[in-house]
């Protein structure tokens, strides 16, 4: 638990670099201020405009690594670990935190959630604590992802299921910065 001060200088910080650092429309610099802030990243891994980062210390992001507008990372309930070559499209959301449905208090709930290398989250998907997408697997836009994923699985809906295997030699690499994004 944050002292009332400690708490005023992180909301003030968290409001600054989300609404202010994310919103710059040049990758190097929002990358320089990224790279300050974030517990590791990658080499040639981008967060387009509009993204937002809660906890940046415990977020670790490896190389190749695209995250599409509004992407939400959250890692406030653990740590979020993300390999190479994830592709994350816009506004989908990552979370480590939650609530607890069964406490009395409605407290904070939290867990590490790990994406391994070559995952893909289509759009607004949600990945929910506690959760590792594995290795090459496919999240289909709007899925609700609750349990683990495994390797090469592509899952959709809400709740998350199974519906199919990717079917790739996982061969490339990512790289994408468009101008002004």
């Amino acid at each position: 638990m944050l002292s009332p001060i400690n708490n005023i200088l992180y909301k003030a910080w968290s409001y600054f670099f989300n609404f202010w650092i994310m919103y710059i429309p040049f990758h190097a610099l929002r990358l320089f201020f990224l790279r300050l802030c974030l517990g590791g990243l990658g080499e040639k891994s981008a967060l387009l405009l509009f993204c937002e980062v809660r906890k940046p210390s415990n977020i670790f992001i490896g190389s190749h690594c695209v995250f599409n507008r509004r992407v939400l990372l959250d890692g406030r309930g653990g740590k979020l670990t993300i390999g190479n070559n994830v592709d994350v499209a816009q506004e989908a959301v990552i979370w480590t935190l939650g609530h607890d449905a069964h406490d009395d208090f409605h407290c904070d709930k939290g867990a590490p959630v790990t994406i391994e290398d070559f995952a893909w989250i289509g759009h607004r998907a949600i990945i929910m604590p506690g959760v590792t997408i594995g290795r090459g697997a496919v999240v289909a836009a709007g899925a609700v992802v609750t349990k683990s994923v495994p390797a090469m699985a592509i899952v959709a809906g809400v709740p998350a299921r199974v519906i199919g295997q990717r079917r790739s030699a996982l061969s490339y690499t990512k790289f994408h910065r468009p101008w002004f994004e």
